[in-house]
């Protein structure tokens, strides 16, 4: 079942963090852009809330479950379909890259998301997941206190091998991993790898 209450009723909160966590933002969007190097490559955003990350990246398509982040996106010129991440509602092969930002902590079945994202792209495509590391110092704070928060209460943490291990199942192939926002909080850039960054985002290629 989607976990959409949160942001049909606080969409504008949603955005507002962005807003207050600009340095954070900029630095999240170039871990993802790092990988994303074609504009000319047809992209979705699976978990396009209302278009924060698409948007800037130049993605044009996204599914998102949330009516009120849809309606949103949608004002800002991306073309959103209704539909959750375990039964997406596009064509197979139809994609060259998929994108999921901060979305795997909201769906209910992790393999069976990162399956369907494998279904809709084409031979060679590859998919990119952003996620804030669990292991990290932020992860453990947002674990510790995501009874206090609204859009995290019902949110499922992972690991970086936990997040490989299940694209690894779902029959992703080959990985990149790079990290930024570390502890010291202004040292914002990319460095490979991960164990030291909150924020994470990997790369994995479909390969046939």
């Amino acid at each position: 079942m989607a976990k959409t209450a949160a942001f049909e009723e606080y969409s504008d909160a949603y955005d507002e963090w962005f807003e207050r966590h600009a340095d954070a933002y900029a630095a999240e969007l170039r871990a993802i852009g790092k990988f994303l190097p074609e504009r000319s490559l047809k992209g979705v955003e699976i978990g396009v809330g209302s278009g924060k990350f698409a948007l800037p990246l130049g993605i044009e398509t996204g599914v998102e479950p949330s009516e009120r982040m849809a309606g949103k996106a949608r004002k800002q010129g991306i073309a959103v379909v209704k539909g959750v991440a375990e039964d997406l509602p596009l064509s197979t092969g139809a994609f060259d890259f998929a994108l999921m930002v901060t979305t795997i902590c909201f769906v209910d079945d992790l393999e069976q998301s990162f399956r369907e994202a494998l279904r809709i792209l084409k031979p060679g495509g590859f998919i990119v997941v952003g996620l804030v590391d669990k292991e990290s110092r932020l992860g453990r704070e947002y674990q510790a206190n995501r009874h206090k928060s609204r859009f995290y209460r019902e949110a499922t943490f992972f690991s970086v091998p936990e997040v490989l291990e299940a694209l690894r199942r779902a029959g992703f192939g080959t990985t990149e991993i790079v990290q930024t926002l570390f502890p010291a909080g202004k040292q914002q850039g990319l460095e490979d790898g991960f164990g030291r960054g909150a924020f994470v985002a990997l790369k994995a290629l479909k390969e046939k």
